[in-house]
């Protein structure tokens, strides 16, 4: 160890970790409990306490244990930033206690001031204080991963410490967060980012919500091995039920040494053991005194356990902190890890020469900035991507929910990112989708977007792989940061990508098949960009239309220019022809202006017809048809798939003329 650490971890520290440990497990107990008189502990009534008291407890103590040294480790000038991610959506009391103290939630709402009034109004919103909620905060200290979906955080702390090398990011995880299959991944993972540091803190109290977790009931030896197996360097610190100053320092010096380790590019990981609760009921995982208002009973427990952390050493009357909390909070760091945005490589032309070359040609544009990062599911060769293996920001791995948390944190430090994935594949990543609109749409400044190519659909591949059903999921948010592009060639591929990766604050979706070789008039390309969608004079007849087909995606865009002359020919009547390049643009008040006044209406698209009718909301009094992704019962040629849905020259027309003789009537 080195002079930092013996001059520095001292009596002195470890009175400083245990009363930041106190002060915030007390604040936590307080909100879950409390709706005045916070600090009054010895007088407490039952009109004091909240009728139904609500929340998580059981993570509380260990969660705090960590991030009370993990922020004071912060702040003690090793020359290293370190970031606490709390992985935990549970932890969300803890993480409202430590940005009360600091100043930080006061910024949010002006109520919670660092006084006795502003810490009464902090536990008595507890748990439904507007616009905060229970759960972590992005915009609080250790929130850069919000949670709700659990496992993400392991690998979101990776994404976010990619390309920083004076960064150390600490992920605190429950044992059982370590049963998911994105965290389970995460640990192997990580040897596609060799230079990556992270040092996981996992929190070993042995009990998920429901029940005993695996990995807390192995022992000390089956755990280290199981670490060592997967390449990491384990190490074993226990804290026992009273907590004391020696397991302070302990704790001190095994996560220092590991924060040092990480910065050496070993690999280490420290396993917090404690009981679940401890210091308060044990092994509860929830609020463990439901009803101290009407329960003499669970009053007086209510008293003794908030007693126990010794308040009046932490606090004086005005909630103002005293002694050694007082200069912990001298002491700490809570810094986040966001970047400035950096450079934007000239507009990318596209050439016209295939699917592979543009999206190379526009990701190596990008990369030349050094602000990009690719990540695929082992499918750039498959996707003939394949000239982008080996490229040092092109990383590949076979878990999806890995990737979107690499996206995800390389992103929330202000750099662009993109994952290239088979579309039916894609619905792994829902859930981590709508976790990261939720917690985005909480951030006030701006993020980079998070953005996803699928290719290799379902309408030219086998049975098992045909499922567009991500788009249809994130449109039926009616989120406004997402968009779905459908371009219809490889020109416009390369369009939709170069402004994608340019975006701010978005989830964006591009659908394009890797073997589109037709090409249409750029004439509307820039329309097609700004608006979302444009008439293609080439195809359309002058004057208001009697019929107007719609296309979204390459596909679409080749059978209605095949079908557009037979359905001319058979009706004699005036055609429009509309390609949509953004699918949010079907939601645009004044479509009108491009479909036509009167006209019936044929959208023809690459996935389900449900996503088209959800964006249309009924808004088109008019005869209209929707022909997309229909469910085959068995596999089926590309051919007779096409035909099944009407997805071919014959099913278009077809479906035209239906709506012709119904416009007739």
């Amino acid at each position: 160890m080195n002079d930092w650490w013996e001059s520095e971890v001292s009596v002195d520290l470890a009175h400083r970790a245990d009363a930041l440990w106190r002060a915030l497990t007390y604040l936590s107990v307080a909100q879950l409990h409390l709706r005045s008189n916070v600090l009054a502990v010895d007088c407490l009534d039952e009109s004091d306490v909240k009728p139904r008291p609500a929340g998580h407890w059981g993570t509380v103590p260990g969660t705090a244990w960590v991030l009370a040294h993990a922020v004071l480790a912060a702040g003690c000038g090793i020359g290293l930033q370190i970031v606490p991610v709390l992985g935990a959506g549970h932890a969300g009391v803890v993480q409202r206690a430590l940005a009360w103290m600091t100043g930080d939630i006061v910024k949010m709402d002006p109520r919670y001031g660092r006084d006795a009034d502003g810490l009464a109004a902090l536990a008595a919103a507890f748990p439904d204080g507007d616009a905060l909620g229970s759960e972590v905060h992005p915009e609080l200290p250790a929130g850069a991963y919000m949670g709700g979906w659990l496992g993400g955080a392991f690998a979101f702390a990776q994404g976010m410490a990619l390309d920083s090398p004076n960064r150390v990011v600490v992920p605190i995880i429950g044992d059982g967060e370590c049963e998911t299959p994105a965290t389970a991944a995460s640990w192997l993972a990580r040897r596609v980012l060799a230079d990556t540091m992270v040092l996981p803190v996992v929190h070993l109290n042995g009990h998920r919500m429901g029940g005993p977790s695996l990995l807390g009931g192995m022992s000390d030896e089956e755990v280290s091995a199981y670490a060592r197996g997967l390449g990491w360097e384990p190490v074993v610190v226990e804290v026992g039920t009273d907590g004391g100053l020696g397991e302070h320092a302990e704790f001190h010096r095994v996560l220092v040494a590991g924060v040092e380790a990480t910065a050496r590019r070993a690999h280490r990981v420290v396993f917090l053991r404690c009981v679940k609760g401890w210091s308060g009921p044990i092994g509860a995982h929830k609020t463990p005194l439901t009803e101290p208002a009407g329960d003499p009973c669970q009053l007086a427990a209510l008293r003794a356990w908030l007693s126990s952390y010794r308040p009046s050493e932490l606090f004086d009357a005005d909630a103002q902190p005293v002694g050694a909390l007082a200069s912990a909070l001298d002491a700490i760091d809570v810094g986040s890890a966001l970047l400035d945005a950096p450079p934007m490589p000239p507009p990318v032309a596209a050439t016209g020469r295939g699917f592979a070359t543009e999206v190379t040609a526009v990701l190596r544009a990008h990369a030349a900035t050094g602000d990009i990062k690719v990540f695929s599911p082992d499918e750039l060769r498959s996707n003939r991507l394949g000239d982008l293996q080996g490229e040092a920001w092109a990383h590949e791995v076979l878990a999806e929910e890995v990737l979107l948390g690499w996206v995800a944190g390389w992103t929330a430090t202000g750099h662009r990112g993109l994952i290239i994935s088979y579309e039916a594949f894609a619905p792994l990543l829902l859930t981590g989708l709508i976790g990261q609109l939720k917690q985005r749409r909480l951030i006030k400044h701006s993020l980079p977007s998070i953005n996803l190519l699928l290719t290799s659909y379902g309408w030219h591949n086998v049975y098992s792989h045909g499922d567009p059903s991500l788009i249809t999921a994130l449109l039926g948010t009616g989120d406004t940061a997402v968009h779905v592009f459908t371009p219809a060639d490889s020109d416009r591929v390369a369009v939709a990508l170069d402004d994608a990766l340019r975006s701010m604050g978005r989830v964006n979706v591009i659908v394009a098949g890797k073997h589109t070789t037709a090409t249409y008039p750029g004439e509307t390309v820039d329309e097609e960009r700004h608006c979302g969608l444009a008439v293609w004079r080439h195809l359309s007849d002058p004057g208001e239309p009697d019929l107007t087909l719609v296309c979204a995606g390459d596909l679409a865009a080749a059978v209605v220019t095949d079908a557009v002359v037979r359905i001319r020919s058979h009706s004699g009547c005036r055609i429009r022809v509309v390609n949509v390049h953004d699918l949010t643009a079907l939601t645009d008040p004044d479509l009108h202006h491009y479909i036509g006044t009167h006209a019936a209406v044929l959208i023809v698209t690459l996935g389900h017809p449900a996503a088209i009718w959800g964006l249309l909301g009924g808004r088109l009094h008019r005869d209209v048809d929707v022909i997309g992704w229909a469910e085959p019962s068995f596999p089926m040629s590309q051919e007779r798939l096409a035909a099944h849905a009407g997805f071919d020259v014959a099913g278009v027309t077809s479906a035209a003329e239906a709506l012709l003789a119904k416009r007739k009537r």
